[in-house]
């Protein structure tokens, strides 16, 4: 019963993603051939809201709900990694018309064929945690 608020707070979450139209294939499609902003919009207010949220943890005015701090650990210096990812993400979000959270939102929609796309995510979470001592980091 103590994760109800976080369950509650998906479902809304879930709602402003399908009335924003995120979740639209066609909107995705539009994107990817830079004949709309609406996606470049919403993503850009992500990464605005996200920045501030970084820079509120970082001076500690945010805190948990247990009132502890939030440590963010530092990142490895690197650009090819950060390149690679999204070149990988990117790829992966034009195949599937979906990055990996409005495709649970499609399943809540009755879009039965995305759960290929989640088996195919899971698949490459597993394979990407039993590879990455391998992989450079």
């Amino acid at each position: 019963m103590k994760y109800i608020k976080f369950f509650l707070v998906g479902i809304l979450f879930g709602i402003v993603m399908s009335k924003a139209e995120i979740i639209s294939w066609y909107r995705i499609y539009e994107m990817f051939k830079f004949q709309s902003f609406h996606m470049y919009g919403i993503i850009g207010s992500a990464v605005l809201i996200g920045m501030v949220s970084m820079l509120l943890f970082r001076k500690k005015v945010v805190r948990t709900f247990e009132g502890q701090d939030i440590h963010i650990a530092p990142k490895k210096k690197g650009m090819y990694r950060n390149l690679l990812g999204g070149i990988l993400f990117g790829l992966g979000w034009a195949l599937a018309g979906a990055c990996p959270g409005p495709m649970f939102v499609l399943v809540g929609k009755g879009v039965v064929s995305i759960l290929v796309v989640i088996f195919g995510a899971t698949l490459g979470a597993f394979f990407y945690g039993s590879l990455k001592d391998k992989l450079p980091h």
